[in-house]
């Protein structure tokens, strides 16, 4: 809990291809606020083509906060973002600087509303233990092993995701908790910047009006070097990284470099990509968000002034 708490956050969410960028710099000048990214990709130094991320114009127009944190060989999570932000926020609002939370991570812009990592510290031994088992007997052996020490039930945990069953694992053995004792847990958990109103808009589009931006989208970051980006990324050891080298677009470059497309069949793989990303999202939103805080954008109804825009409250 940040001991300076802004009286409002804002944080104003989207679909990829939407126009949050756009949006967020027009906002941002008006409420003489600084941006504040809520990007898992334009955290990572070099990825920016692939990111969307602002480019020197709109970081002159407006300061951002966010961007470029760490090596791309270097996995930054949600925890790492929420500790990040957390202090970012406690910082200006010390200063009296207005705060635009912009992005399109829905993990990450949970973490101003709810709580998104528990207490519990797994030590490197506790991770190379699990990973053992993983490596000699496969998810079962993980499963069956978890299954033992969760007598009661493994609540809803999804037991097909190899990730989510050695994460479930490594937790309880390190804490010594069953997964529903950990749930519990959790669930009491403090609320993230408890004394702030938030609110927030999340920006959607038609689907031919989106379909035809991500296109346009995609085919500007290919001609600008996404490519020859992820090239260089490669070198640098995204590869290392499965967070980011398995983000869209340059999953889809590192498969082209490595001949497994070729370079006539990339830009439909990345639109492909680019519009399950966005199902997701819109997945995500709704769930999350609600409805009441969606905003369609479109040649027919857009509405260019966010002034008249109405904020939703986050509960």
């Amino acid at each position: 809990m940040t001991k300076h708490s802004p009286a409002v956050i804002h944080m104003l969410a989207g679909v990829t291809a939407s126009g949050k960028s756009k949006f967020s710099l027009q906002l941002a000048e008006e409420m003489n606020a600084v941006i504040l990214s809520c990007d898992s990709i334009a955290v990572y130094q070099g990825m920016d083509i692939g990111s969307a991320k602002p480019g020197k114009d709109a970081q002159s127009k407006v300061p951002h906060y966010g961007i470029d944190l760490v090596d791309v060989e270097s996995v930054f999570s949600v925890a790492d973002y929420k500790d990040y932000a957390a202090k970012v926020i406690e910082e200006l609002s010390r200063q009296e600087i207005s705060v635009l939370v912009t992005g399109g991570s829905g993990f990450y812009l949970q973490s101003f509303i709810s709580p998104v990592v528990d207490e519990v510290e797994v030590t490197e031994e506790v991770k190379n233990q699990v990973e053992q088992v993983y490596l000699k007997e496969n998810l079962r052996g993980m499963l069956a092993e978890l299954k033992r020490l969760n007598p009661q039930g493994l609540g809803e945990l999804d037991i097909l995701n190899p990730r989510r069953v050695m994460r479930g694992l490594e937790r309880c053995i390190a804490s010594g908790k069953t997964i529903l004792e950990l749930k519990k847990d959790f669930e009491g958990l403090p609320l993230p910047f408890p004394k702030s109103d938030k609110k927030i808009i999340w920006l959607d589009r038609g689907n031919e009006d989106l379909e035809k931006r991500i296109a346009d989208r995609t085919e500007i970051m290919l001609s600008n070097g996404l490519l020859e980006e992820t090239e260089n990324l490669v070198a640098r050891g995204i590869e290392r990284n499965s967070p980011a080298s398995n983000s869209v677009g340059y999953r889809e470059c590192i498969a082209c470099l490595n001949g497994e497309l070729n370079r006539e069949q990339l830009p439909d793989a990345i639109n492909y990509s680019t519009r399950r990303l966005v199902a997701k999202q819109r997945k995500w939103f709704r769930k999350h968000l609600g409805m009441e805080s969606r905003i369609i954008l479109g040649k027919e109804n857009e509405i260019s002034d966010p002034k008249k825009w109405n904020w939703a409250r986050c509960t």
